[in-house]
């Protein structure tokens, strides 16, 4: 019966995390369609977009510029992927370790199970977001190593398929693979304090949330429009939302 319910404290606490998460989620969606650059992955996208076709159709003065560029970013997402590796052997590891860690991991927790069969679930979400994170690390440098020969093919005389903007969109589709692994990591830092108990779980959802609100909205919102129109006073102000949003559809 004492197993019950801590097991139902658990469950209840990560459905309560994850429909916070999942609500946040729909809200930025919802505010995404209004204006795409809302948040800073519209922005991400516009400038990608606009940075390919810059460098496809300046002939051959942007090559090293682009190799250069495309070097850097896939950079990161090869770190992360190895760091997303450590960490599947060091949560496979602990997998092997319930019966002797799961007690002293809920000394501050007043609340959940102890029992190892939860434990090992826990530790499954866990390992399951770590190998999400590889994957989509992995699927980036994918993508960028194949846009790496492709923005280099002047944009006349070339196949449909090498088009800016159809290189622009493998671009794209790299950064998404980038942002979806970085989420991948900020989601394990509840499924971490889960292991700990229920109520830090709900604690460090919270804090996600707020945290992803924060980050995921783009930087320069009204500030940007502000300081175009004091630059200009007598110019017509053009909101740059209202020209560029459709472009990062």
């Amino acid at each position: 019966m004492e197993f019950s319910e801590a097991l139902v404290t658990d469950l209840v606490a990560f459905v309560i995390s994850a429909t916070s998460v999942a609500a946040y989620y729909l809200f930025l969606n919802a505010r995404v369609r209004k204006d795409p650059t809302y948040s800073i992955h519209g922005v991400n996208a516009l400038s990608r977009r606009l940075w390919v076709e810059h460098v496809m159709r300046s002939n051959s003065a942007k090559d090293i510029m682009a190799v250069q560029t495309l070097r850097n970013f896939i950079m990161a997402p090869t770190l992360m992927a190895s760091t997303a590796a450590l960490l599947i052997i060091g949560t496979l590891t602990l997998s092997g370790q319930a019966e002797n860690i799961s007690h002293s991991w809920h000394v501050l927790s007043i609340g959940g199970s102890h029992a190892s069969q939860l434990w090992i679930l826990k530790v499954m979400l866990l390992l399951l977001d770590f190998i999400v994170a590889f994957f989509a690390f992995a699927m980036s440098i994918r993508l960028a190593n194949h846009v790496l020969f492709m923005v280099n093919v002047p944009e006349h005389g070339s196949h449909h398929v090498l088009a800016p903007r159809a290189v622009a969109y493998r671009l794209n589709r790299a950064g998404n693979m980038f942002a979806i692994g970085m989420r991948a990591f900020f989601f394990s830092i509840p499924l971490v304090f889960w292991l700990f108990g229920p109520y830090f779980l709900l604690v460090a959802s919270i804090g996600l949330v707020l945290a992803l609100y924060r980050i995921d909205r783009s930087e320069c919102l009204e500030a940007c429009d502000t300081e175009f129109a004091s630059a200009a006073p007598d110019a017509p102000v053009v909101s740059m939302h209202a020209k560029y949003a459709h472009h990062a559809k």
